[in-house]
């Protein structure tokens, strides 16, 4: 059951809605992207949990965020999630279960953004005007630098989402 948000949007699971990006007023924001992850070389050392995430800066902002973006008019949303790992990271990847969707306001329009668990599988980051720093980072690192409280709750999902390694998560 979706939770409610500070700002009477919700997030959590559920349907997906239909329309393009752009749509008619008051029309949800279609959006993807993923929580992009990899092994880390700690990942051998005692106590390491192995895994670190992808966080994209985003000047405009200045904040810290998962890749994401808006969807091309009818675009599947898991290919928009790839499309934009691609292009805000650099890096391909291997997705893998879906995530929890996010529901929150843009002004007076509801965003939906859907989201994947990704691997990265290779890629340089390159900056550019949308993002202009890549971190990689353990997750309760990450946690502490995504702005959001919604994009921390998503560390969590993905952890979960995630088979055991027996490695301290």
């Amino acid at each position: 059951m979706p939770d409610a948000m500070p700002n009477g949007a919700a997030r959590g699971g559920g349907g997906t809605p239909n329309g393009a990006a752009g749509g008619a007023a008051g029309a949800p924001i279609r959006a993807a992207g993923c929580v992009l992850w990899r092994r880390s070389a700690a990942s051998s050392a005692p106590g390491g949990d192995g895994l670190e995430i992808a966080l994209v800066h985003r000047p405009k902002y200045d904040d810290w965020s998962h890749p994401k973006g808006k969807l091309k008019r009818a675009e599947d949303a898991l290919a928009g999630a790839v499309r934009e790992v691609a292009e805000e990271t650099g890096m391909t990847c291997t997705v893998g279960p879906e995530l929890p969707t996010v529901r929150y306001l843009v002004g007076n329009r509801p965003k939906v953004v859907r989201y994947w668990a990704a691997e990265a599988t290779g890629g340089t980051f390159t900056p550019n005007r949308e993002v202009d720093r890549l971190l990689w980072a353990a997750p309760d690192t990450a946690r502490r630098y995504l702005t959001q409280d919604r994009d921390k709750d998503l560390v969590a999902a993905l952890l979960s989402a995630l088979p055991r390694t027996g490695e301290g998560r």
